[in-house]
């Protein structure tokens, strides 16, 4: 199932008891979910606690464990140390990468990222014409840098003139912080199980990112983020809170269509991240890469979700 667990509350006590993660207040389990059912564990409560087990039964299974900030953004993440079982090999072919490639990888997703931006915009009635265009001019390495470009012309057009993106920021930024910790945390676990390394990215590459691969690779998925932020303001939703967390988690299961056919989306990404490590072992950037999702289905992403969160 991979959900995504989110510890929001203080007090609270983790620990695993027979192939489950159960959760406790004073004494008491509150609720319980099988590990093998777990895709990430969130935590936000600062006066959270757990067993040494929670730790290791997770990274076992390949699940990292993100833990937040006061403003929903991640400061750490734990990481297994185990993963593949061709690990070694997928490392060495990630290490020894040439530029060349790791180039032509970002293009690909750099495109396959305004593609969906210009999706979301026409699912929203907004102009995304140009976002097309944009996307065919992305060069190896964007060297011209048209992510930015089309992102200074997407923030205002999707959230309003006097929209700014600030991790900081209370309302939609919040809403934007945690539903990318859920993407970051989707994409880590898929690299883990890939037998790739966080750290070495193929475009970011500042020293104190940690998960520099997976801010690499969660990018062309992050509109989709964006999207259930903008339907839950038109909800009138604006805040973090057990609801909206509820649609954001919900994104793991959206359906995504690609080359073996539809899929959720946590399925997808595995598929997706699997691309990029084969990529590296053959040295051609053949990755997979999702459809475009319809106005029709992007109108009501993150609206049906029925999960609580634990």
């Amino acid at each position: 199932m991979n959900r995504i667990v989110d510890i929001s509350s203080d007090g609270l006590y983790l620990s695993v008891y027979r192939g489950f993660l159960t959760i406790s207040k004073s004494g008491e389990e509150q609720g319980r979910i099988a590990l093998d059912d777990i895709g990430g564990l969130i935590i936000h409560a600062h006066g959270a606690s757990w067993s040494n087990q929670v730790f290791v039964r997770l990274a076992e299974r390949n699940v990292p464990v993100v833990l937040c900030g006061s403003n929903h953004a991640p400061v750490s993440v734990v990481w297994p140390l185990e993963g593949h079982h061709v690990q070694g090999a997928r490392l060495r072919a990630q290490i020894d990468a040439s530029k060349p490639l790791q180039k032509q990888l970002w293009k690909k997703i750099v495109a396959a990222k305004i593609r969906m931006q210009g999706q979301v915009l026409l699912a929203n009635g907004k102009e995304s014409g140009g976002f097309e265009v944009l996307a065919r001019k992305v060069r190896s390495g964007d060297p011209h840098n048209i992510e930015a470009q089309a992102a200074r012309r997407y923030w205002k057009a999707l959230f309003g003139s006097d929209f700014l993106r600030d991790q900081g920021a209370d309302g939609p930024n919040a809403l934007l912080n945690y539903g990318y910790t859920v993407l970051r945390a989707i994409v880590s676990r898929a690299i883990c199980a890939s037998g790739l390394h966080p750290t070495m990215g193929i475009f970011h590459s500042n020293r104190s990112n940690a998960f520099a691969l997976a801010d690499d690779l969660m990018e062309l998925y992050r509109p989709l983020v964006d999207q259930i932020v903008v339907n839950l303001g038109a909800a009138g939703d604006s805040e973090v809170c057990p609801k909206t967390k509820m649609a954001l988690t919900s994104l793991s299961t959206f359906d995504l269509l690609s080359g073996p056919g539809l899929s959720p989306l946590n399925v997808q990404v595995g598929r997706f991240v699997h691309s990029i490590a084969t990529s590296f072992e053959t040295g051609e950037a053949n990755i997979e890469l999702p459809a475009l999702p319809s106005p029709l289905e992007l109108s009501s992403l993150g609206l049906n979700s029925k999960e609580t969160v634990p």
